[in-house]
């Protein structure tokens, strides 16, 4: 079939836009391929789930079913860590939770004299990851650990995460998430308890000049900032996504 056949198959089931974007990845669809994506996009599918395929921070990123799509909203952690970076010091980076590994990939790209470490305690994440991390030939090392129990020898300059942090139930979770990993996406103690065990965890990681970028939900600011506080983290600030949100939380020791 040609391609017009195929935009024409996959449009009746979402939109022009979709259709034009999974059309100009696959530009060589079958038929049959045509139907099953468009089966796919009736049932709610995320166009990036279909075609493996998200841009964040001007970077493409694989992804598939066993990791969050990257989302723009994280674009504003990003965001976050580069301004405080105006100098060319080395910086050594932890990514908890790294999922694709867009994070620590975007922040690797962007500041200079920057290494890290990526953790998850997905296996099929961390496939993820090392597969974009290889693509950009990042000097990032991934290991196999979740919030509470990872350790390391050497200390960070800097920590971010973006961890699970929606309460189960949570009637906003829109559909396009059902065809994310649950393990990524929903926390025990109302989307808390990994911000529980970071708090608790992170110190013994970060360098005493150091910083920790968090991403937050909506509405959680006051919470995460409790938990750190009883941890005894100093609060530095609260950066806004593009609506307006309080979404990333930045604390020192």
């Amino acid at each position: 079939m040609n391609i017009n056949q195929a935009f024409t198959i996959l449009q009746k089931s979402s939109d022009a836009h979709i259709a034009r974007i999974i059309t100009q990845k696959h530009p060589k669809i079958s038929f049959l391929r045509a139907l099953y994506y468009a089966h796919l996009l009736k049932h709610g599918m995320p166009v990036a789930k279909i075609i493996h395929s998200k841009w964040f921070y001007g970077i493409e990123f694989y992804t598939n079913k066993y990791t969050l799509d990257p989302r723009p909203d994280t674009e504003t952690l990003v965001e976050s860590v580069i301004k405080d970076c105006d100098t060319n010091l080395p910086r050594y980076i932890l990514d908890m939770g790294t999922g694709t590994g867009c994070i620590i990939c975007a922040l690797c790209k962007n500041i200079p004299n920057v290494s890290g470490v990526a953790i998850d305690k997905s296996r099929g994440a961390l496939r993820v990851a090392r597969k974009n991390i290889k693509k950009l030939k990042l000097p990032i090392e991934l290991k196999h650990s979740d919030f509470a129990k990872f350790k390391s020898n050497v200390k960070f300059d800097i920590i971010v995460s973006n961890p699970p942090y929606i309460k189960y139930g949570d009637s906003r979770v829109n559909k396009g998430a059902t065809f994310d990993p649950k393990i990524a996406l929903y926390a025990k103690s109302d989307g808390l308890l990994a911000y529980e065990q970071i708090a608790k965890n992170a110190k013994k990681l970060l360098k005493e000049n150091g910083k920790i970028y968090l991403e937050i939900g909506a509405g959680q600011m006051i919470h995460v900032k409790k938990i750190f506080a009883k941890n005894n983290w100093k609060f530095e600030r609260a950066d806004k996504d593009l609506s307006g949100i309080n979404r990333v939380l930045v604390f020192s020791i």
